[in-house]
């Protein structure tokens, strides 16, 4: 049982970025496709599709993308945890790296980038920031 599964994916696309790899799986659910959808829309992996196995539980089929041999994801970081949860509000939101990263954020109208929540006027808890 995974007591973060954010953190677990997390976890496993930084492992097999590092490792050179060009796909990572991990067990489906439905926080963990937002996040990658906000990664996908944001450039950072290729695509993922679900793999459903006979009994067994679906998973994810993360392809990581790369540019001239280099991972495009070069620093991933879970921000809220299990044990410290931590919110912002749009005028607390920093800019990951200058702009040149992203926050990955849960709102109430969402999971979404920082720059989408900067849209939609709503801040939420800062899963994860990503370079």
């Amino acid at each position: 049982m995974v007591n973060d599964p954010i953190g677990d994916m997390i976890a496993r696309i930084k492992n097999a970025a590092t490792r050179g790899r060009q796909k990572v799986s991990t067990p489906a659910s439905k926080m963990r496709a937002r996040v990658l959808d906000v990664l996908l829309e944001e450039g950072y992996i290729r695509g993922y599709h679900l793999v459903e196995k006979p009994g067994a539980f679906p998973e994810f089929e993360i392809e990581l993308k790369y540019f001239d041999n280099q991972p495009v994801i070069v620093e991933i970081k879970r921000v809220s945890k299990p044990g410290r949860r931590v919110y912002s509000s749009i005028a607390d939101l920093k800019p990951v790296k200058n702009g040149l990263g992203i926050s990955i954020l849960s709102t109430p109208k969402g999971v979404m980038s920082d720059s989408a929540a900067r849209d939609a006027n709503v801040g939420g808890e800062v899963l994860c920031r990503v370079y």
